[in-house]
């Protein structure tokens, strides 16, 4: 159904800095080209887009409450990776949302992880088997 989604960034370089050790650890493959980085999984597979935000339209920035995205959730191989993955968020000083109530924020047996990227666009990474 999805074929890519496209995210504008308020500094490309340092979005690249965060997502490209994250999109490594989920087994994606990293592309850049003149305006941007595409972040590609499996064959077939909806592929993730970074793109530089015109300085024009960086002002008003990105609140997850707002219309528009929320979040976007990325499967885990198992649960031992999504503790993987905190450990790096954690170690490299990424913002963990909900990490009082880790690894079941949401509700019991959901084991995932939030956290955000430098614009504070909300991650989910959630183990294999849940919803």
């Amino acid at each position: 159904m999805i074929h890519h989604i496209e995210i504008y960034v308020s500094d490309l370089d340092r979005a690249i800095r965060f997502w490209s050790p994250l999109m490594e650890m989920l087994n994606c493959t990293a592309e850049r080209w003149s305006k941007g980085i595409n972040y590609f999984g499996a064959d077939d597979e909806p592929y993730l887009c970074l793109v530089q935000a015109a300085e024009a339209h960086r002002g008003a920035g990105y609140h997850r409450k707002r219309i528009g995205l929320n979040h976007i959730a990325f499967r885990a191989r198992s649960r031992e990776h999504v503790d993987r993955i905190r450990g790096w968020a954690k170690d490299a000083g990424h913002t963990l949302l909900y990490d009082d109530r880790y690894p079941f924020a949401t509700a019991p047996g959901y084991y995932a992880l939030f956290f955000e990227d430098p614009d504070r666009i909300k991650i989910e990474i959630v183990a294999p088997g849940e919803p």
